[in-house]
This record gives C-alpha cells, sequence and structure tokens, in this order.
C-alpha cells in the first residue's frame, strides 16, 4: 500500500524573521526605529527641551541659567535638531516613533531660529534706539552687530596685559583688590573701569575677563574692580568702595598707561547700578560716559512690584543690600535709585549714558529703563537706550551669543564717540 507523502512545511525556526514567514501580499509590519532612530529622538527632544526656555519665563533660579542660555546658544540647538531631523527621518518610513522624532525636531528648530528671523528687524530697531552713537568712527570696530563665524568658533582676543589682585584699599582686614588689562602695546589709553553683578552679594574682578580682554584689543585700559559685599556691609559701603578704587586709578594712571581725562564707568546688574551712581553723584571731569548692562533703575517701585515670576526674589536681595524694604528705607532707596538723578533738578549735567537690557529680564525688568531713558533725554542728558528683545537677565555670560554680541557692537559704537 502506498503512503500518501507528507507535504506540510516544517515551522517556521525560532530565528527565522517575521517577514519571511508572511503570507504573499500582506504588507510589513512596521519595526522600532533602531539605534539611528533612536538617536535622531533623543537629539530632537534635547534640542526641543533647550529651545523652548526661550519663550518660557524661568521660576526659580535653576531655570533661570537655562532661559540665559538658550538663545544665546540658539544656533547651536538649531544644529542639534537639524541632526536629529536627519537621524529620525532615516528611521521614519518603518517607525511612527521615528517620524514623531523628526517632527519634534522639526518645532525645535523653528523655536531656535525664531531668533534669526527676528535679527533684521532688531539691528534696524537698535540702531533707530542709539541716538548718541557715531555710526561710522574712524577706529576699525566690528563689522557686522552679529557674526555667524563667531557663534560657532567664538570671538577671538588677543593676550593682554594682565595685573590681578592689586589691592585698592582695606576695610576691616579685609583687602579689597582689582585687576587690570592693558594692551600689549605701550602707550596712554583711555580707561573703561568695570564692576562686577552679583546681587551686591557674590561677584568678582575677574568676571568678564574675556570681555576685558575684547576691550585690550580696541585700545583701552580695564580697571575690573570689587567692593564690599551685603548684608556685611549695606548700602551705601558700596559706593564708597567703588570712589575709593577711583581715587586710586587716579593715582596710579601712570603705571598703568592710563589717560584719566577721558573714562567710562561700566557695570552689569548690580554693578550697573553702582555705575550708574558713581557717574551722577559727584562731578568726575574725566568721566567721559557710563554704560549699565541690565542694571536696576528704580530700587522702590521694582521692590514693591517685582517681576512675575521671580526666580531670585528680588525683595530678598534688597533687604539684604538697603537693610529692609522702602517703607522702613525711603530715603535709602530713593538715594540708592539712578531713577532719582533723572528728575532731580541737578544744576549740572550729567554724563552721556547708554543702557543695555534685555526684554524678557525676569531679575531687572526692562520696563524701568526705558522710562529712565526717555527722562534723562527730556532733561538734556543724551541717553541711548537698547532693548534685546529675547534676552535674560545676565545675556552676556555667554560672551559669543547672539546678545552679547550686539552689546560688544553698541557698546564698541558708543565707546568710540564718548572717547573722542
Amino acid at each position: 500500500m502506498n503512503e500518501t507523502a507528507d507535504v506540510t512545511p516544517p515551522p517556521a525556526s525560532r530565528w527565522q524573521s517575521r517577514w519571511e514567514i508572511e503570507e504573499p501580499g500582506e504588507a510589513p509590519l512596521p519595526t522600532g526605529p533602531g539605534v539611528t532612530g533612536w538617536t535622531g529622538i533623543t537629539l530632537a527632544v534635547a534640542a526641543l527641551l533647550g529651545a523652548m526656555w526661550i519663550f518660557i519665563p524661568p521660576p526659580s533660579y535653576f531655570f533661570l541659567r537655562l532661559a540665559v542660555a538658550a538663545p544665546e546658544l540658539c544656533a547651536w540647538l538649531g544644529v542639534v535638531a537639524l541632526l536629529g531631523i536627519i537621524f529620525a527621518l532615516r528611521s521614519a518610513s518603518r517607525s511612527r516613533l521615528a517620524q514623531l522624532g523628526a517632527l519634534i525636531g522639526l518645532i525645535a528648530l523653528g523655536l531656535a531660529e525664531s531668533i534669526f528671523f527676528r535679527l533684521s528687524a532688531t539691528i534696524h530697531e537698535l540702531d533707530g534706539q542709539s541716538g548718541v552713537m557715531i555710526r561710522e568712527p574712524a577706529a576699525p570696530l566690528r563689522a557686522a552687530p552679529v557674526s555667524a563665524l563667531d557663534l560657532f568658533r567664538g570671538i577671538s582676543t588677543n593676550d593682554a596685559r594682565v595685573d590681578r589682585g592689586l589691592t585698592f584699599v582695606s576695610r576691616n582686614g579685609r583687602a579689597l583688590t582689582l585687576d587690570v588689562y592693558r594692551p600689549q602695546k605701550p602707550g596712554r589709553f583711555p580707561v573703561v573701569v568695570q564692576i562686577h553683578g552679583g546681587s551686591w552679594q557674590n561677584g568678582a574682578p575677574e568676571d568678564h575677563s574675556n570681555f576685558a580682554e575684547w576691550l585690550t584689543n580696541a585700545g583701552y585700559v580695564v580697571f575690573s574692580i570689587d567692593y564690599r559685599r551685603a548684608p556685611e556691609t549695606r548700602w551705601p559701603g558700596q559706593l564708597a568702595d567703588v570712589d575709593t578704587a577711583l581715587a586710586w586709578i587716579n593715582a596710579h594712571s601712570n603705571e598703568y598707561e592710563a589717560d584719566t581725562t577721558r573714562v567710562v564707568l561700566l557695570g552689569r546688574s548690580a554693578g550697573g547700578q553702582l555705575a550708574l551712581l558713581a557717574a551722577y553723584a559727584k562731578q568726575r571731569p574725566g568721566v567721559r560716559g557710563v554704560i549699565s548692562f541690565y542694571g536696576p533703575i528704580d530700587l522702590p517701585t521694582s521692590y514693591r512690584d517685582p517681576p512675575r515670576p521671580d526666580p531670585l526674589n528680588v525683595q530678598s536681595i534688597m533687604d539684604e543690600y538697603i537693610g529692609g524694604g522702602p517703607g522702613k528705607f525711603p530715603r535709602e532707596y530713593a538715594d540708592a535709585s539712578p531713577m532719582s538723578y533723572a528728575t532731580a533738578d541737578r544744576g549740572r549735567s550729567l554724563p552721556p549714558t547708554l543702557l543695555i537690557y534685555g526684554g524678557r529680564d525676569n531679575v531687572v525688568e526692562a520696563k524701568y529703563a526705558r522710562v529712565f531713558a526717555e527722562k534723562l533725554n527730556e532733561s538734556g542728558t543724551p541717553a541711548a537706550y537698547l532693548e534685546i528683545p529675547w534676552a535674560e537677565h545676565g545675556f552676556d555670560e555667554v560672551f559669543d551669543g547672539v546678545s552679547s554680541q550686539l552689546s560688544l557692537y553698541y557698546t564698541e559704537r558708543f565707546l568710540a564717540w564718548a572717547m573722542r
């Protein structure tokens, strides 16, 4: 008897691909994104998490640092987002997760590059706001407000001659010091006095040393000075320290090749407030101008109406600086506010003033500086108010960033005009 041949196919090996056992005509089932797709998704999400802080107000100090860095590093965030899109698209045909990654990358790219979409209009606006500045000074200056190349390679600064830790006064056993930055070539140079920030509680003369070295390239000698800290020393002790440092600079001008008939005071944040008051409170014949980078302007109003959100708790900072609120110390708050000098019957002129502020500043709100500049101009003091719309407090901590480059461009022109 003939036996029927067994034609049943053998069972699929456990190692066979699922594609090999599908019926003819059935569409392949999708697989995961794979290494390439996951790389793209990771890069896209990372870029989005960074770029969103260009728009979200920071609720705390930790997030403030992200909000400061995000707009300044927007070019790098755009590169990360673009790489994420490229990697995700390579797996998009077989993975919906990779397709989502590509979409996230596109959103991150749009958020990051939104600053460049606004850049041309912002430069046009800043040119219009820069009233007192000479458009084309004779000195060689930065050719453009923002250099795309500098965003990636960094801004080059030549090595300056630097003397660090020079004591200009000792108070209660503590030495207050300054650093001096000079051009490599010998000569006699106009002076920029740099006053650091730090909520009147922190900071050091070596802060923003790259900025000081950059100024030496343009032919300035920079004195970066210190002052006593709150709450151990209350207002007006810090201003007294600035006065002492200026006297020391005058006394040692020959030693450090400083032309003290041409001086501009420049400060950041708390140092901006001190620079403005030092320039306004006394008649200083050699002071040709003053520059405030996001310095407090109207202390009592800022105290009563703090920013929202308020990542640094500005009321507590001013409590430490003055000793309490404006209700308890009204005279001290008025004296510590540059705004008081904009409306006072001074009987003398104030030095030309450059105010550079971030439109998204959640520590020192730009609206006070805007009003301040208007009042200065109305009273006959040349004042230029420059607002960088996407910038946060401390934007120039990223020295090569978009906002920092803009501030360098206009600062350099103001200095050339003021020192002429």
